[in-house]
């Protein structure tokens, strides 16, 4: 009796395993394993000892391109970093953590007004330097400009409008 319950156990039967493919080989080559360590020159000596052995550049541009198998470094494509020259300079580099809030009111076309020109509108109303109309006699450069050219200073790179 024995061996027949052996045998019925030797009989195979079909199953479905979901972890089989876990356990057996794995093929290496479709898992993307960049080279994050190490700077970039050592990155290509590395790729001089073994051509199979690429060289990430994710997140890296190109500061050229390749030409016959040559590469043709672009100047314009070479990052540059300007740095004002802070010689004289009586500020600190970092601001603390500990300063105060500044809460400031938004800055109005009035308070604008204010600060440049009513000044010069009161110096020359209490010198006689207006003339029947109320324009002023003696202008200056601020004064001359058309509405067009003071749009297109105030658009300008390093203008505070932005």
């Amino acid at each position: 009796m024995s061996k027949t319950i052996a045998l019925v156990s030797l009989i195979s039967k079909r199953t479905i395993s979901l972890s089989a493919p876990r356990e057996g080989k794995r093929n290496f080559r479709k898992f993307v394993m960049p080279n994050k360590r190490g700077s970039r020159l050592h990155k290509q000596q590395q790729a001089s000892k073994n051509p199979l052995l690429p060289i990430d550049t994710r997140g890296v541009r190109d500061t050229g391109y390749m030409l016959n198998g040559k590469f043709v470094p672009v100047p314009e494509m070479i990052p540059e970093l300007i740095v004002p020259d802070l010689t004289g300079c009586t500020l600190k580099p970092y601001v603390s953590y500990k300063t105060e809030d500044v809460i400031q009111s938004e800055f109005t076309a009035q308070q604008l007004f204010d600060a440049v020109y009513s000044k010069k509108i009161v110096l020359d109303f209490k010198q006689g330097k207006l003339d029947e109309h109320g324009q002023p006699i003696e202008p200056s450069e601020e004064e001359k400009l058309q509405p067009e050219e003071a749009i297109g200073h105030a658009k300008r790179t390093g203008s505070d409008i932005f």
